[in-house]
């Protein structure tokens, strides 16, 4: 039995089984619940989602969460296939063109902006908005969307990324509000550490800004299982008066400005 038992969720995002949403999938099934898997047709077939989801029998379902009747028919199938409302969901949705063809922040490609904004950020809003016209989340249900500390800190080659967390957590805070007072549902964030995935590499810089942030973080950088077990906490009922919180899941980087090492390093 574990924290997770008899309770339904949708997870959005997992490309393949380096994905922070495969992560968590993982977990959530290991702590008991059912789920659901569902990213763009296009994600599905250039990843590795689909035979993961097949050998582990659990439902795949396309869905642009960009579009309003896309996400309709998801969470009507969603519900089909688990048997009743939703408990829980993961938006683990992100992607910039700037970044991926290394446009500078000051000079981006507003199309390319637009569309990073749109999928990063605004498919949060329209994924709670469609559930809560559906009724689909269960009373006392749980949202997490994954962030990162760019939201609110500038970190060189993050681009408009920055800019989309930090939407995505305005609405996590807004659409918490509102969810919770008709519903009692909970939407929270979790920041977490760099990690090595596929969608992380789109930032050139990705790999020294993880040796950095691992040497910054007393604790080291988070991984993604960790990732996962943050998020099953706050899945579960232990956490039910828990929302409208930014949880830094960043092993105390987030609180920390100078460590002994690296005072060292630059005391020459």
């Amino acid at each position: 039995m574990g924290i997770l038992s008899g309770k339904r969720g949708l997870i959005f995002g997992a490309l393949d089984d380096r994905s922070l949403a495969w992560h968590v999938a993982e977990r959530c099934m290991a702590e008991g619940a059912s789920i659901v898997l569902t990213n763009t047709l296009v994600g599905i077939e250039l990843g590795s989602i689909g035979c993961l989801a097949k050998e582990r029998g659990i439902p795949l379902i396309a869905c642009d969460a960009t579009k309003l009747d896309e996400l309709s028919s998801l969470f009507v199938r969603a519900q089909e296939c688990l048997g009743g409302k939703i408990d829980f969901i993961l938006h683990a949705v992100a992607q910039s063109m700037n970044m991926r063809r290394h446009k500078a922040y000051t000079g981006m490609n507003y199309h390319y902006y637009a569309q990073t904004l749109d999928i990063s950020a605004m498919s949060l809003h329209k994924l709670l908005q469609v559930s809560m016209e559906l009724d689909a989340l269960s009373e006392g249900g749980s949202v997490v969307a994954l962030s990162y500390i760019g939201s609110e800190r500038y970190c060189a080659g993050y681009n408009d990324m920055g800019d989309a967390k930090a939407l995505l957590e305005s609405i996590a805070c807004h659409f918490g509000a509102e969810y919770g007072m008709k519903k009692g549902v909970r939407v929270n964030i979790v920041s977490q550490s760099p990690t090595m995935t596929k969608a992380g590499s789109e930032w050139s810089d990705l790999d020294y800004w993880y040796r950095y942030t691992d040497k910054l973080s007393p604790l080291g950088n988070a991984t993604a299982d960790d990732c996962a077990n943050v998020c099953v906490a706050l899945f579960s009922d232990l956490m039910r008066s828990v929302t409208m919180q930014v949880i830094y899941n960043d092993g105390g980087f987030g609180r920390t400005i100078l460590t002994p090492e690296l005072a060292e390093a630059f005391s020459v």
